[in-house]
């Protein structure tokens, strides 16, 4: 199978804050978490359904070292996990500010590269 993406992701869990934006205005908070990132989206579960096209102000921090990242997405798809009650909402960025792209383009390369040197997750031993 082809990989189809236009940029590699990274599967981390993260808490995430949605705000819904509609026609400019601040609706509604959510406190839900992100399941994997790309420079291009997110997968987020949630505890709300969001209908397709819903735009979305995503603002979570990176796990290892604790960046703050803001950025505006579109619900592109939605899969139900638990009928009323759970679901996986593939968000793709729409006019992300180019500084926030950049650190997510450094934090996923960074973790990459940590996580083929260790792919096993062993914490390393301080030898005396």
């Amino acid at each position: 199978m082809n990989e189809r993406r236009k940029a590699p992701r990274l599967k981390e869990e993260s808490d995430v804050t949605l705000t819904v934006v509609s026609e400019g205005k601040r609706q509604k908070i959510i406190y839900d978490s992100s399941r994997d990132i790309s420079v291009y989206g997110a997968k987020i579960h949630s505890r709300d359904l969001f209908p397709i096209d819903t735009l979305l102000e995503l603002d979570f921090t990176t796990k290892t070292v604790h960046q703050k990242i803001k950025a505006l997405g579109k619900v592109k798809w939605i899969k139900v996990i638990i009928e009323d009650n759970s679901y996986e909402v593939g968000v793709e960025f729409v006019k992300t500010p180019g500084d926030a792209v950049k650190k997510l383009e450094n934090y996923i390369e960074w973790k990459q590269k940590r996580i083929s040197l260790n792919p096993e997750g062993v914490p390393f031993e301080i030898l005396k």
